[in-house]
């Protein structure tokens, strides 16, 4: 399986070497760094990473989340926490097949201190929790080792027909277009943007879209957009012209 695991911001040496180990430990071979807050290569790296020690120095740094994602076609975030507008995080049994019909999935862990902050898991299409007792604070790479145990210990199960999805980058590209859309109709404001792209993104990330269904949604929002200046032109408000806060606006 071709399976990526993202550190968003890791802030300890050691824990990005560990979390490279796990990864070796069960399989996993490509390891990304966002925005790292250490020398994710000294010797303590090197030293708990052990016989990852290659694991890690192969590693891939972006400036990014949206970066780091932009290949993958599924990207799973780490979360203990319900948080508000998002879709609560799963059991990783439940999210395990859509793991593996991913061609390109990802897993995406966040800083030791906080976990992933509400704008990084608004870029993954799913969220896991790793079922703990009370006390559901894990080790980071703890955490890399469980959730890569889960998703890579059944490939010996006969593979499901697979369907590719198209890339993170092209559906962010995707929720950037909607945006503007929503903003040329009065759809939103500025303020209730974010809320309301929230519930867009869980509704269109459940639907797994190839990348031609994804332009075909684009080609609808350059239609709108078209038909919005054509009207502008002849001095014609559109039928849909509406204050931001108008019964388009959904809550």
């Amino acid at each position: 399986m071709n399976l990526a695991v993202v550190l968003v911001s890791p802030k300890t040496p050691g824990n990005v070497g560990s979390a490279a180990r796990a990864m070796l430990n069960m399989g996993a071979s490509d390891l990304r760094i966002v925005a790292p807050r250490c020398d994710y290569l000294d010797s303590q790296a090197v030293a708990m990473a052990v016989h990852a020690a290659d694991l890690l120095r192969s590693a891939r740094v972006y400036p990014t989340l949206r970066e780091a994602l932009a290949d993958r076609d599924l990207s799973v975030g780490t979360s203990a926490r319900l948080r508000a507008d998002l879709p609560a995080p799963r059991h990783p049994a439940l999210i395990r097949p859509l793991v593996r019909q991913a061609a390109a999935p990802a897993l995406v862990f966040g800083p030791e201190e906080t976990g992933l902050v509400n704008s990084d898991l608004e870029q993954c299409q799913v969220t896991v929790r790793i079922p703990t007792g009370d006390y559901a604070s894990l080790n980071l790479a703890q955490a890399v080792l469980l959730v890569c145990y889960e998703f890579l210990q059944g490939q010996d199960e006969p593979a499901p027909v697979t369907r590719k999805t198209a890339t993170r980058e092209e559906m962010e590209a995707m929720y950037g277009h909607l945006q503007e859309t929503m903003h040329l109709i009065g759809y939103t404001d500025a303020v209730r943007a974010r809320h309301t792209l929230r519930l867009w993104r869980a509704l269109l990330d459940r639907a797994l879209m190839s990348s031609a269904e994804s332009r075909l949604f684009r080609g609808f929002l350059r239609q709108v957009k078209w038909k919005v200046d054509q009207a502008a032109k002849e001095g014609t408000p559109p039928d849909t012209a509406a204050s931001p806060a108008g019964p388009a606006q959904t809550d």
